[in-house]
């Protein structure tokens, strides 16, 4: 494993140029396989940005007990791209050629085995999650209803043809014919209906093609591809205390979570703390159905955090800092958190920081920062600060090795 983790410390010092070098080397070996990557530049630079956080993310976890269901889901969810094993043998052989052209002379006879043994390793469990799969590649799904909240939120609300089964806090990918080949992850937005329909809460990012056609060009009647659910973060023990902390479109996985508290037939043995956090009242776009829910169950205590009229959006940040200091008790608390990822980054240590146990402060994984560094687009209603520094993220922490 350390032969793994150092020579990748060599390769991600060339970052950019390694993945770049996958994908000439990729596309030039196997000119077939060019068709299941999209067409547009700029989807393609987040693409090889996702390829590199995924490589992160496993190195950074190759000694962690969760990597191989984290991998077995990831091959579940690659069937989605049609990907079969004469794929991961082309992805290996490239990986393989872009990982020695980036490590120069660290790259060693003894470093080559160990990658090649590691990437074996990885493809066969992969390989199998997909073979054990029941579930289809992917679930098509109509859009039943489209509602707009200012120009850059949408709320979509889905009939997939098939029931999708999941669990409220997990996440699901998303396409669209009118973005061909582009998967993004969302979070689904309520519990597990009868009529199995789902809704999911958009947030456009600027030059986000597959956002923007969500949330200003879908209409109701179209089909929408929906992969298979994902995410570990779902309610754990009903008889504790919980406290949910949501920024922008990150209220949706809460609200799921919360529609299975308000749906048990006891309530909840402790106060449940809600915190929902905007970069202004204009983006609490949900506020009227949360305060209806806190008005008729009163063990839910809301508390609203946004910067204050005319202030920088900066403010919200010490708020939310001050709101958590005051309300105490954390070691008692499972905590949940969900919004951009550096937001729940800087929460989390906050929470540390307060006495909240480490391990009962509870989000999807956020990737280390490191990659070609180009910034991901950040949306109008996702993220309520300043723009961080670039920074990529899979929201429910599973990227495509694609």
């Amino acid at each position: 494993m350390r032969i793994l983790k150092s020579s990748f410390a060599v390769v991600e010092r060339r970052a950019e140029h390694a993945v770049k070098y996958f994908y000439t080397h990729l596309f030039w070996h196997n000119p077939d396989i060019r068709a299941l990557f999209p067409a547009e530049p700029r989807d393609m630079e987040r693409q090889r940005d996702r390829l590199f956080a995924a490589l992160t993310h496993v190195i950074a976890h190759i000694d962690d007990e969760e990597l191989v269901p984290y991998l077995r889901d990831l091959g579940r969810d690659h069937r989605k791209f049609l990907a079969g094993p004469e794929h991961y043998d082309a992805v290996g052989a490239s990986l393989l050629a872009a990982l020695a052209e980036a490590g120069g002379s660290a790259w060693t006879p003894l470093v080559e085995k160990a990658w090649s043994e590691a990437y074996r390793a990885i493809a066969d469990v992969m390989l199998a999650g997909a073979a054990a799969s029941q579930d289809p590649p992917w679930w098509d799904a109509e859009v039943v209803r489209h509602l707009r909240y200012g120009a850059d939120i949408g709320v979509l609300t889905l009939r997939p043809h098939l029931p999708l089964p999941y669990l409220p806090g997990q996440y699901v990918s998303v396409s669209s014919a009118r973005v061909p080949t582009t998967w993004r992850t969302y979070s689904l937005a309520n519990a597990p209906r009868a009529d199995h329909t789902l809704d999911l809460h958009v947030s456009r990012i600027e030059g986000g093609r597959l956002s923007t056609a969500l949330v200003r060009d879908v209409v109701p009647g179209e089909v929408v591809r929906l992969g298979a659910a994902g995410g570990r973060v779902t309610l754990r023990a009903a008889d504790r205390p919980a406290t949910f902390i949501a920024a922008g479109t990150g209220w949706a996985p809460v609200r799921a979570m919360l529609e299975e508290l308000m749906a048990r037939a006891r309530p909840p043995e402790h106060d449940v703390r809600l915190f929902v956090v905007a970069r202004d009242g204009a983006h609490l776009y949900d506020r009227p159905l949360i305060d209806a829910r806190a008005a008729r169950h009163r063990w839910l205590a809301v508390t609203y955090i946004t910067p204050a009229p005319g202030r920088p959006r900066i403010e919200a940040t010490a708020r939310l800092a001050t709101a958590l200091g005051n309300r105490g008790l954390w070691p008692d608390q499972d905590v949940y958190l969900s919004g951009p990822p550096q937001f729940v980054t800087e929460t989390a240590a906050l929470l540390a920081d307060l006495g909240a146990t480490p391990g009962r402060i509870l989000h999807d994984a956020v990737p280390a920062v490191s990659g070609p560094g180009h910034e991901r687009p950040i949306g109008f209603g996702e993220w309520f600060l300043n723009r961080p520094d670039p920074h990529w993220h899979d929201p429910g922490g599973r990227a495509p090795l694609r």
